[in-house]
């Protein structure tokens, strides 16, 4: 064997031992993989955990983490699932406790180097526990802006999950927005008190039909679905249903989660993780939140909403006009 050959069977060798002995390490990277974790106590299709779980998705296809995860986790069970995926060597981890509060948080101080992301009503908690949450206030202003220009009854039927700040705040926006273009507009408003039952939300939005509601705002599931069965029109919230639902769905405030979770990726690959609120990430300025395209309704909403609607969102990217944070429950109007 020539000197040439024998240097590079033993790089070769040395290569394999090395990808054997650190899993993820690849000659193109340079570098192990990011082990990532994600705990939701939805299904992956709920609009909320699906932008979670799609920004990560999207990091782990480009090759910057190994990410595991786990849907439909019980209240009960979360604990445990924290504990696992900490002990189990993940460096980061995200989720919501908004049901677990005190339980994550004990598992955060049991596990100081490991950097916790998780959707939260609190505050952050040095050193390791961050919060977030999809702060998309703004594009949920514009999207009422909207609803209120496109109703014929002047009422308007708002279906949320439960009547915490992060539901509150999206539906004040919506309302405060749907004002400025139409100061004559009312609201039915409903709370399901669940995150996920597509049924009982759309029994809510029938109900609300039946009052003379004729533009809906889905910050559930099954609402867009009532809306169409019934002929009348809705709003999205945190993702673009448009497609699913061409002549229901007008307008959508959505949720970009990849700044936030790229934040993430990079402080802790860089060994400068701390705990913080990565709220502000899901603003327009930091682009973690949009009003979806008008797509099919592009020529069906009045020239002069649209007009109001794009100035609007001008002066938001601008920082002329700052949306209202009003955590308070909203209360129907409609008589």
């Amino acid at each position: 064997m020539t000197d040439r050959r024998r240097f590079l069977h033993h790089a070769a060798a040395v290569a394999a031992v090395l990808a054997a002995a650190v899993p993820g390490l690849s000659l193109a990277q340079g570098a192990a993989r990011l082990k990532v974790a994600a705990i939701y106590t939805v299904p992956y299709e709920q609009q909320w955990v699906s932008r979670i779980h799609k920004a990560l998705k999207a990091a782990e296809a480009r090759g910057e983490i190994e990410y595991k995860s786990s849907e439909n986790v019980a209240n009960a069970d979360y604990e445990r699932v924290m504990r696992e995926y900490a002990t189990g060597g993940n460096q980061l981890v995200f989720g919501e406790v908004f049901g677990v509060e005190a339980a994550a948080r004990k598992v955060a101080k049991d596990f100081p180097k490991t950097a916790f992301v998780m959707g939260s009503s609190g505050k952050p908690a040095a050193p390791n526990f961050s919060v977030f949450d999809n702060y998309i206030q703004e594009p949920a202003y514009l999207s009422g802006m909207v609803a209120g220009g496109m109703t014929k009854s002047n009422r308007i039927g708002m279906v949320g999950g439960f009547p915490i700040p992060e539901v509150n705040r999206l539906m004040q926006a919506f309302m405060a927005g749907a004002k400025e273009t139409n100061p004559k507009v009312e609201f039915s408003i409903s709370f399901i008190n669940s995150w996920f039952d597509p049924p009982k939300a759309k029994e809510a939005t029938f109900a609300m039909i039946d009052k003379g509601a004729d533009v809906l705002y889905a910050e559930r599931f099954g609402v867009s679905d009532a809306a169409k069965e019934r002929g009348k029109l809705a709003i999205g919230n945190v993702i673009d249903t448009q497609a699913q639902y061409p002549d229901t769905v007008v307008a959508s405030a959505l949720w970009h989660m990849e700044p936030s979770v790229d934040r993430a990726i990079a402080l802790v690959k860089a060994g400068t993780y701390k705990a913080e609120d990565y709220g502000p990430y899901s603003t327009m300025q930091h682009k973690g939140a949009s009003l979806a395209p008008f797509g099919t309704f592009e020529k069906k909403i009045p020239a002069d909403i649209v007009a109001k609607v794009r100035a609007r969102e001008a002066d938001i990217l601008a920082g002329r006009f700052a949306v209202k944070v009003d955590d308070s429950q909203p209360k129907s109007t409609a008589k």
